[in-house]
């Protein structure tokens, strides 16, 4: 019975963790808490698994000198960078039909504004 309660937890773990760590992956390009959600994961998966507390390790080292480097650069740089999360936030916001509901309430009339998905 206690080899069952230990791959129980085990398997919940996987999955809780799992879940978490795709979710963080997803929201990544996003302003927002991603990263913190991705790490999150990763340390519950890491409380079971060895390969998670490895991978745990190098994301946080990759994710700090990616920071550092971006930093470093010249303003433009970082202006590009800044401008492409922009551009990624506003392209799911059209996708998801955000601006063909405001065009829906405003009255609009832009069928230009309605996402391809939607029609």
């Amino acid at each position: 019975m206690d080899k069952l309660k230990r791959q129980s937890k085990k398997v919940l773990i996987a999955i809780v963790g799992g879940l978490v760590t795709l979710i963080g992956l997803v929201l990544v390009p996003y302003p927002g808490p991603g990263w913190l959600i991705v790490f999150g994961g990763l340390a519950i998966l890491a409380s079971e698994f060895e390969f998670a507390a490895k991978v745990l390790r190098y994301a946080r080292e990759t994710y700090d000198e990616s920071i550092a480097w971006l930093k470093r650069q010249n303003i433009f740089i970082q202006i590009g960078a800044l401008a492409l999360t922009g551009v990624i936030v506003l392209v799911t916001v059209f996708l998801l039909n955000g601006f063909g509901i405001l065009n829906s309430i405003l009255s609009l009339n832009q069928d230009w504004l309605i996402s391809p998905l939607f029609r």
